[in-house]
């Protein structure tokens, strides 16, 4: 199978889940990463623990298995000047270097552009922060939630008097996609112009562009909307509807499926009356339109009512718990999770693949996240160290 990364080197430096998750989106294409920790490990290691013990220990979490397959694992401290002339040496022979780390952090450890520039001319830096470089916020920290609440999100989401920011990292996840799309176009330009560049993901900028529909409007009418739970304010009906024994969803946007849906509940109003007569006007009206389909979908089951909604190609899904969505026949038969193993994990983890296929160059999923340090010696010796040397580099903390 042709791996179109092939011969590239990445030096993971990333912690949680924005550069994780963008090194290895480029490791399931092909490319060769190591991802670094921490003698005692990152954080991101520990994150939600699903291996066996008791809460008093770190355990390794389901974050990092996902966020770390495919990788090698090494331990380094680049701040330790030992550690930094490990690190020069990765360096000079690296592709890319991916770090989400505070312009201040990442000068320190001697991981900033112009640093490693000087030590390889064709490395590509792909940065991820909280805010971008360059505003006033530039060295704050900050996680998915920070930029969920500051695009406005969270206003949207939930209710007037309160505020919900979504559980899913989703501002994490797509700022890792954005920024592997970033370090992809820049090795593309580094084809042609033999010099590597810095990528800058920011988690802020990929809430704002995920909001800026709803920006736009408000800078052009200054509706100052306010959240309506699960009711979408541009369309109807779009919201969540309480069947007998769960919830679905349904969402109709466009002028032909509200038809549909309006012959589906059989009355002439939800056509002749001019309230309903756009999405927008639907949108403003949808309490009226949300009522009605709950009123439709109160006496049935989960099953009947979509059954009934996709007779008539209304849009609709159930509303799944997690093990649901683990058991659903669709999900399991399209293989969007590989199991996989880990030491002394009772039963393999059931890990999303790359959620974008190829035909001809597929992203894989060939081996589990590593152990802390569980490479460190075989990168050392690649890297030209003796046995002696690395045992020095241990005694003195580098690795």
């Amino acid at each position: 199978m042709t791996k179109v990364l092939a011969g590239i080197r990445v030096l993971d430096f990333g912690r949680y889940i924005a550069g994780p998750y963008c090194a290895a989106l480029l490791a399931d294409l092909g490319a060769e990463v190591i991802r670094i920790e921490k003698r005692e490990g990152s954080e991101d290691r520990w994150m939600t623990p699903i291996m066996p013990g008791e809460k008093t220990t770190e355990r390794e979490g389901a974050m990092f298995m996902q966020m770390n397959r495919n990788k090698r694992g090494m331990t380094l401290d680049p701040m330790k000047p030992e550690g930094r002339a490990i690190a020069a040496k990765l360096i000079a022979q690296a592709d890319v270097l991916i770090a989400n780390l505070p312009p201040e952090t990442l000068s320190a450890m001697g991981l900033d552009y112009a640093t490693i520039s000087a030590i390889n001319p064709r490395i590509v830096l792909t940065t991820v922060s909280a805010f971008g470089h360059g505003g006033p916020y530039s060295n704050r920290v900050g996680f998915d939630a920070v930029a969920q609440t500051m695009s406005g999100m969270a206003h949207m989401t939930g209710t007037p008097d309160q505020p919900m920011r979504a559980a899913a990292p989703w501002v994490d996840f797509s700022t890792a996609s954005f920024s592997a799309f970033g370090t992809l176009a820049a090795l593309m330009a580094r084809q042609q112009t033999g010099r590597g560049q810095q990528v800058e993901g920011a988690l802020l900028a990929t809430a704002i562009t995920v909001m800026n529909g709803t920006l736009m409007e408000q800078a052009a009418l200054g509706l100052n909307r306010v959240a309506t739970l699960n009711r979408g304010q541009t369309a109807g009906p779009s919201d969540l509807f309480k069947c007998t024994d769960g919830w679905i969803v349904c969402l109709v946007n466009g002028n032909p499926l509200y038809k549909r849906w309006a012959r589906l509940m059989g009355e002439p109003m939800w056509l002749e009356d001019p309230r309903f007569a756009t999405d927008e006007l639907r949108g403003d009206n949808g309490e009226a339109i949300s009522a009605r389909m709950n009123e439709w979908t109160k006496d049935k089951t989960v099953a009947e009512a979509l059954a009934t909604l996709e007779k008539a190609r209304v849009p609709a899904s159930p509303v799944y718990s997690p093990q649901q969505t683990l058991d659903d026949p669709h999900v399991q038969a399209m293989q969007f999770l590989q199991p996989l193993a880990y030491p002394g994990l009772p039963e393999p983890a059931p890990v999303a693949r790359m959620p974008v296929k190829l035909s001809e160059t597929p992203g894989v999923i060939e081996t589990r996240a590593p152990l802390l340090g569980e490479h460190t010696n075989e990168i050392m010796t690649e890297l030209g160290y003796t046995a002696s040397e690395i045992a020095a580099f241990r005694e003195s903390g580098a690795i």
